[in-house]
C-alpha cells in the first residue's frame, strides 16, 4: 500500500513539474495559434480551401509577427506546428521564423502567419536543424477561397504555401528568406526534457500536454472541450 501512495505521489510531482515548465508565453503562444485559425476557418469565403487544408501534411502558426522583427537583426517570429498523422495530429513543436534576406518584409504593422507543409519531403526538411524558406525548401503564397481549383503552377509545386492576416485582411504571402527552425529551448520546457521535432511531429513518442488542448481543437476544428488528438 505504502509503495502504491509512493508512485500516485511520484506522477503527481511529475505532473506538477511538466506543468510548471510551461511558462505564460508558451501558454499564451498556443493559445493565440488556436485564435488565428478558429478566426479564419470562421470565414468560408476568406479560408484556406478546405482541400489543400484536407491534404496539408503539417500546419504552422506564427501569431502576431511584427514587421519591424524582420528589419533589425537577431529578431524572429514565435510560433508553433503540428503534423497530420492518420486521422490526428500530433503532438505541437515550437517554431523559429528567422529573418533572411533585407527583402524579407511581411508589410503591416502585425500580422499573423499561418504555413501549410504539402508534402513528405516538406515534412522531412522541418526535421533538419533548420531550413531556408523559397532556398532549401519552397514556398508561395497559398490561394485564399472555397476551393483551389484557380493555383497556378508555383503554388502546385510549392513545398510551402504561407498566408498571412494584417488587421483582418487574410491572403497569400511570399516568405521567401525566412528561415524555419525548431525552438528547442521551448520545447524541453513544454515536455520537461530535451526532445527532438522528429520524436514530437513524426515518432509522436510524446503526447500533447493540456496547455497545447485549445491548439490541437482548433486543428480539428473542434470544440475546446475535446481533447482528443
Amino acid at each position: 500500500m505504502r509503495q502504491v501512495l509512493y508512485a500516485g505521489a511520484a506522477v503527481l510531482v511529475s505532473s506538477v513539474a511538466l506543468s510548471a515548465g510551461v511558462n505564460k508565453a508558451q501558454a499564451n503562444r498556443l493559445k493565440e495559434a488556436a485564435e488565428v485559425l478558429t478566426e479564419i476557418h470562421q470565414a468560408p469565403d476568406k479560408d484556406i480551401p478546405n482541400d489543400l487544408w484536407e491534404k496539408a501534411s503539417c500546419v504552422a502558426v506564427i501569431p502576431g509577427v511584427k514587421k519591424v522583427a524582420f528589419v533589425l537583426g537577431g529578431e524572429y517570429g514565435k510560433g508553433v506546428l503540428s503534423c497530420r498523422q492518420g486521422g490526428g495530429w500530433s503532438a505541437p513543436s515550437f517554431m523559429l521564423l528567422e529573418k533572411g534576406s533585407i527583402g524579407f518584409q511581411i508589410g503591416g504593422q502585425s500580422a499573423d502567419l499561418i504555413l501549410l507543409v504539402m508534402n513528405d519531403r516538406g515534412v522531412q526538411r522541418l526535421l533538419e536543424d533548420k531550413v531556408a524558406l523559397g532556398g532549401e525548401m519552397s514556398v508561395a503564397g497559398g490561394p485564399v477561397g472555397r476551393d483551389a481549383r484557380a493555383m497556378t503552377d508555383a503554388q502546385l509545386k510549392a513545398q510551402i504555401l504561407s498566408y498571412s492576416r494584417t488587421q483582418g485582411l487574410f491572403a497569400g504571402i511570399d516568405l521567401t528568406g525566412g528561415v524555419l527552425k525548431p525552438d528547442n529551448d521551448d520545447n524541453e520546457d513544454l515536455y520537461g526534457r530535451k526532445v527532438t521535432a522528429r520524436e514530437i511531429l513524426v515518432d509522436r513518442t510524446v503526447p500533447p500536454p493540456p496547455a497545447a488542448s485549445v491548439f490541437m481543437a482548433a486543428l480539428r476544428r473542434a470544440p475546446a472541450g475535446d481533447v482528443r488528438n
